[in-house]
């Protein structure tokens, strides 16, 4: 018999910014709605499915506007979780990621320059997409 593979190719139409901070992800989401003027929302855990029916949660703040949405996601499990897992196991020095669907470039660019100037926030860059082999675990 034939066998027949599907291919889907995503549009994935976000930025991905790393974060490295010692702040829990409540406190790091109030210091960005303070200094960014935006409404970061905690949500509902993000559950992740990894080899050998593994599951993690992830913590995940949200803002969302008509035309920006944007996510902060912790990039390590939850502490009961453990493990070495991660959202983007090739930046694992980074402790959170900010997904930003914003439509223009300049509005990701501005936020970069701003997320830099928050004193808790250590280390702050663009994560390049086409060199992210763990792309797919962004689309939510």
């Amino acid at each position: 018999m034939k066998k027949t593979k599907l291919v889907v190719d995503y549009d994935y139409d976000f930025v991905l910014l790393g974060l490295a901070s010692s702040f829990k992800g409540y406190k790091l989401a109030w210091e960005l709605n303070k200094s960014l003027g935006l409404h970061l929302v905690k949500k509902e855990d993000i559950l992740m499915g990894f080899k050998g029916n593994i599951e993690r949660s992830f913590s995940c703040h949200v803002h969302q506007t008509n035309t920006r949405f944007i996510r902060l996601i912790r990039n390590k499990p939850q502490e009961t979780d453990g493990g070495k897992y991660f959202l983007a196991p090739e930046y694992p020095h980074f402790d959170y990621l900010l997904v930003v669907q914003a439509g223009e470039q300049s509005f990701a660019e501005n936020l970069l320059d701003a997320v830099r100037q928050i004193p808790s926030v250590e280390l702050a860059a663009f994560i390049p997409l086409d060199t992210l082999k763990s792309k797919e675990n962004f689309i939510f």
